[in-house]
């Protein structure tokens, strides 16, 4: 029985806390109980898993049997190797720590008290003969394995960057208080919550697609306003109704505020009329209009679907300072495929795709990067030209300038062409 998966080295074993949870245990061929939780000391670094917690039926106090007396363990079963049940029943140190009931579920402090996220899962290396938490998991995938989908958990971690796994190493952990239980106390962590980077808000909208309506909702009542505006619009339309009907009218408006006039319009359009009267009617007066006006008028014009949420860079700027600039700038914009290049009048100049800003050299100025001839729409634009535009040159995103060649903002290929299939078919 080999249920871990063994490292490039060959020298580790990695498996997961979730995974192990109710396996079943076996002393001398029979059914001992199941495994109910992991007991750990924490040793810096790393904490020691130093024995296994099995839950016995009918009222029998729990075995904690030393890691050691088990010769084999695996999701689908340990085997125990001790001379009898008794000698296994004993208290809690107060040193120890229960890994499950401790820390799975908990939420996740950055040094300051803020919130950061959720433990959903524990990750565990076995080697020579040892048993180890490296790191907790606040990914995706933990909340997926934690929820009972292991399989799609894993499809999805075998082809995740190291950035997508999220996993906070063990020794950012604050020491655990002894008096930390079940239901009451936190995580703590060594680090800010700046060091943490977000779940994409594409990878969440994957999660909320396999969960049911209560857990959607309590995901998306989680997350801060602009995070969850996101996610919602990363959504499948089918999903989105379903949240939509289920969230709360005035989380939905402030998520719907967040959006662009485009994707708001995209979202309200599958609402039936009393739904969607009821969620504009707590949205700024402007915004509304614009909604209303692109719902009503199939060719209204292109700048209600404009956003002033992208990129612009003088043309003397250099690589390394346009790249500092996206890191700092890039998690509030709604378009960030594109740098547009613009003078101190804003006249749009050129410009450039982001992939070419990262493959270029760090003192190339913008100027010799950027594409000159740029296809833009006018003011005067309709969303049929602006589709139109998007299926001949295939961009993700075109400016809007005036006669002046000031630009005047920025249309998204999503908030056309996703409101263009269902308004137009």
């Amino acid at each position: 029985m080999n249920d871990v998966r063994t490292a490039k080295n060959g020298k580790e074993e990695v498996l997961f806390l979730t995974e192990l949870l109710g396996a079943q245990a076996y002393l001398n061929g029979k059914k001992a109980g199941k495994l109910e939780d992991l007991i750990a000391v924490d040793r810096g670094k790393l904490a020691e898993v130093t024995h296994f917690q099995i839950a016995r039926p009918f009222g029998d106090p729990p075995l904690r049997v030393p890691v050691p007396k088990v010769l084999r363990f695996g999701a689908h079963g340990f085997i125990l190797d001790i001379a009898d049940a008794k000698s296994c029943e004993r208290a809690l140190l107060a040193e120890e720590v229960l890994l499950k009931d401790y820390l799975l579920d908990k939420k996740v402090l950055d040094m300051e008290d803020r919130e950061v996220e959720v433990v959903y899962d524990i990750r565990l290396v076995r080697t020579n003969g040892n048993l180890y938490v490296s790191d907790v998991d606040i990914s995706r995938y933990g909340l997926l394995r934690r929820l009972g989908f292991k399989a799609l958990a894993d499809h999805f971690y075998k082809r995740a960057d190291a950035a997508k796994k999220k996993l906070i190493p063990w020794s950012y952990v604050q020491a655990l208080p002894s008096q930390l239980g079940s239901l009451e106390g936190n995580v703590k962590l060594n680090i800010p919550k700046e060091e943490l980077a977000d779940i994409h808000p594409a990878d969440l909208a994957d999660i909320v697609e396999e969960l049911d309506s209560p857990q959607r909702v309590a995901i998306l009542e989680g997350l801060d306003t602009g995070h969850a505006s996101d996610t919602l619009e990363e959504v499948d339309p089918a999903v989105q109704r379903d949240i939509v009907f289920s969230l709360r009218k005035d989380r939905v408006a402030q998520l719907i505020g967040e959006m662009t006039s485009g994707q708001a319009a995209d979202i309200v359009s599958v609402l039936p009329a009393d739904e969607r009267k009821a969620i504009l009617g707590l949205l700024e007066p402007a915004k509304v209009e614009k909604i209303e006006e692109i719902l009503e008028k199939h060719e209204t014009n292109i700048l209600n679907f404009t956003t002033g949420k992208f990129i612009k860079c003088r043309p003397d700027m250099t690589v390394k300072q346009a790249r500092r600039k996206f890191r700092e700038a890039a998690r509030s914009m709604d378009v960030v495929m594109y740098f547009y290049v613009v003078d101190e009048k804003d006249k749009l100049l050129g410009v450039i795709d982001i992939k070419e800003l990262f493959m270029a050299e760090d003192e190339d100025l913008l100027k010799n990067l950027m594409a000159e001839h740029v296809i833009s729409l006018n003011p005067e634009s309709t969303m049929k030209q602006a589709s139109d535009a998007f299926i001949r040159y295939g961009f993700r995103a075109l400016p809007v300038r005036d006669e002046n060649d000031i630009i005047l903002g920025v249309v998204p290929y999503r908030d056309v062409m996703n409101l263009k299939h269902r308004m137009l078919g």
